[in-house]
Order: C-alpha cells, then structure tokens, then sequence
C-alpha cells in the first residue's frame, strides 16, 4: 500500500467530509519515499452540525453568521478525530510533519466569470487544538488559475496506482462521483472530472423518504425497478453531454433538482425512485468510462462510500461487462481511505512545494503548489 513520492520525513495525516457529509475519515500516514498508510479513523458529525451543514448547502437566510459558527464547529471536530486518530495509532503530534484538511465543502461553483468554492473547517483552529500545522484551502489557487478546483485526487491516484502498459480508471463514488484515467504510457497524461451524482441524491432519497442517512447495503433500490423514461429526463441533464474539464457539487444535484425531474412522474413508489437513482449513477459514469477510454477494455478499480452499496456495484458491472470492475482492495488500498489519504499526500506536496494539481484534469493554466500553511504556534 505504496507510491513512490518526493522524500519527506515523519508522518502527515489527510482529513476530510466528504459531500455526502456522513463523518469525517482521517488517516495517518508515513512519509518519505513511500507513502504508507498507518492507521485511518472515522467521526460521525453531531446531528446537529451535521443537519446545519446541509442546511448551508442549499441558499438560505442568515447564511453569514450560520456559516462562521458552523466553520469553527467542523475546525472542532476535525481536530477531535485527529486527536482519536492519534491516539489509536499511539503516535505523539510532535511526529506529525502536517495535516491536509480538506474541511467540508458548502458550495462549489466552478463557472463563470467570479468562480468560487468554498470549504470550511477552520484550520486555525485545527492547528491550536492539535498542535501541529495544518495545510488548507486546496482548491482556490487551481481556481485562481482558470481551473475547476476539482477533482483534486487523480493527481494522487496517478502516483499510487498508475502502472506502466495497462490503462486504469479510478472512480470515486463519493456523494460525488469522479474518475481518474490512468494510462499505460509513461509520458501521458492523466485525464479526470465528475462524472456526476454518486451517492449524494441516493442519500437525500433515503433520508426523505425513510430517515435514514443512507441505503444500507442498497436494500430500498433492490425492491424497485429502473423507471426507463425518468431515468431518460434525468440523463438529459446538460451537465452529462458537457466536456471535460468539468466538476460539480450536491448544489447542483440537489433534492430540487431530483423533484423537477419527478413532476411528470406522479405515482412511482419511493423503491422505484431509489433504483432509478442508483441507474443514473451506475449509467452516467458507465458512460463518462466508455467515452474518456475510447470504449476500450481497461482496468477499473473503485473507492469511496458507494463500495459499500452491492447493488449499485451490481449495477456497474453490468454496464461494464467488457472491463474488470473492481475494488481498491485488490490494489492493496482499502477503498474508504484513499480520498483522505490524496489529502495527506497534497500536505506532503505544500510541504516540499511540489505541484498538487493536474492542470489537464481541472483546466487550469499551469501547474500550482495548493493550499496554505497554518503554524500551531
């Protein structure tokens, strides 16, 4: 469970919620030569905080005071879970050369001529609670640079899975699907973007409709069937036919955009709308694969929460039926950790200055070292 990266000393920790916003997944790992993971540990946000950062995703009154409070509150809970994460690694802070804090995203909008996105988790307050410096705000100088921001992690894939004569894909099924094409030749580039909605309108279905944060083990979507003309309106979507480079966020795929799209559907059962959903997610990036590959044979190895979910995996493969489809696992890589893991990766990289971003993957103009260094002290 290794990559060949710039040598560094000590451990680094990656940190991060992703936009699904179910917990916070740190890990610890060493640094040097090789990138080895040592320990990874998962919070699950307060209720509370939790409900409020979904609130914030969505435009609403107040925002300015709701988003400073909420800002320090996630910098807490990072800072906590880096503490457990400590402490069940019996590793001490002073070992710790930095930690890369992704903190939680609350909007993304990567168009137009005032682009943005938007983070928070003050890692101000993640330095003073921990003692150890933190590396921040990852995605704003990429957008400085006329880039998407996102996805930030196929440059890390590219120095953990990359492999000489055989063309690989990583996707992602966070809330937020992405891909990361990996080609055989040395020399080439690594391509990626979103391919649209993972797991986020899968769970914002099942909290709706049954109050639960997620489907486990995809139990609701395997009593339904695929509605084959919804699943048309939802794939008619512009966001699919858009070219790379491209990125999106929960904003966008958002329950207002799943009602739209259900107007002309009265009558469907909550079963049939979950199983319609996990055919957009296994369809739109089964299609984004086919197309970034030329439809060719390749290797597909996926991580994130949506490894998790049998059906949608199930879903997949029968899309894919010409690639092996995969886990992470069989890289030797646990699926649940590599996104945090790219995030103590890019802390090495701010640390040593090297590049974080793949500027043929978001767009920008060149390569940049991202984030900031916030000192303890």
């Amino acid at each position: 469970m290794s990559a060949a990266l710039p040598a560094g000393d000590g451990f680094f920790i990656g940190v991060m919620s992703g936009t699904s916003i179910d917990g916070i997944d740190a890990v610890l790992v060493r640094g040097g030569n090789r990138l080895e993971l040592v320990r990874g540990h998962t919070r699950t946000f307060p209720a509370e905080l939790r409900a409020e950062l979904r609130r914030l995703c969505t435009p609403g009154e107040n925002e300015i005071e709701r988003l400073g409070r909420a800002d320090v509150a996630v910098g807490r809970e990072f800072a906590q879970t880096i503490r457990e994460l400590l402490e069940t690694a019996g590793v001490r802070a002073a070992d710790v050369r930095a930690i890369g804090s992704h903190g939680q995203t609350i909007r993304h909008r990567p168009a137009g001529d005032t682009a943005f996105t938007l983070q928070i988790g003050d890692p101000n307050v993640i330095a003073a609670q921990t003692g150890i410096a933190v590396v921040a705000d990852f995605r704003r100088k990429d957008l400085a640079l006329g880039g998407q921001g996102a996805p930030l992690v196929p440059a890390f894939h590219d120095a953990l899975f990359r492999k000489n004569g055989c063309e690989r894909v990583i996707l992602n099924l966070g809330g937020i699907a992405n891909l990361t094409v990996l080609p055989g030749e040395e020399q080439s580039p690594v391509r990626g973007f979103d391919t649209g909605p993972g797991n986020t309108l899968l769970d914002a279905w099942c909290r709706r409709v049954k109050g639960e944060p997620m489907d486990r083990a995809g139990a609701l979507a395997a009593r339904g069937a695929v509605i084959a003309a919804l699943l048309e309106r939802m794939l008619a979507d512009p966001y699919f036919a858009q070219h790379a480079p491209k990125s999106t966020g929960p904003e966008y795929f958002s329950l207002a955009w799943l009602d739209e799209c259900l107007v002309a559907f009265a009558g469907v059962s909550d079963a049939e709308v979950q199983a319609t959903l996990v055919a957009l997610t296994a369809q739109s990036a089964a299609a984004a694969i086919a197309d970034a590959t030329n439809g060719r044979a390749v290797e597909i190895f996926v991580c994130g929460g949506g490894v998790h979910n049998p059906v949608l995996l199930g879903a997949l493969r029968n899309r894919l039926q010409n690639s092996t489809v995969a886990t992470t696992a069989a890289l030797g890589v646990d699926p649940g950790w590599v996104e945090a893991m790219a995030f103590a990766w890019l802390a090495q990289q701010r640390v040593l200055q090297r590049p974080g971003n793949c500027p043929a993957v978001t767009g920008a103009t060149r390569p940049a070292v991202l984030g900031g260094m916030w000192l303890p002290m």
